[in-house]
């Protein structure tokens, strides 16, 4: 089975993450390398990776139209954003 690195770029659906996947390519021609991204929907049943989570991916069985990955496993959190509270003008 495949398995794949990728940064997790949306968590807005039930139990579905998107996660993107970047390849670095080599141009045939200019020997230059170059990146390719591609986005995979991965399965996620607790809902506990966020946005800008790095996670590895493994390829599993259809689990609906789009989903063939599921998260194997967390490599990397991401820091916790804090967020300022307003400050009113009185």
């Amino acid at each position: 089975m495949r398995k794949l690195k990728g940064t997790v770029i949306s968590n807005k659906m039930a139990k579905t993450l998107v996660v993107r996947v970047d390849i670095l390519k080599r141009h045939p021609k200019y020997l230059k390398f170059y990146r390719v991204s591609k986005k995979f929907k991965a399965h996620d049943e607790k809902g506990e990776y966020r946005i800008g989570d790095d996670v590895i991916i493994m390829e599993t069985r259809p689990i609906s139209r789009d989903k063939r990955w599921r998260v194997l496993e967390l490599v990397k959190r991401t820091a916790e954003i804090e967020e300022e509270p307003a400050i009113e003008n009185a």
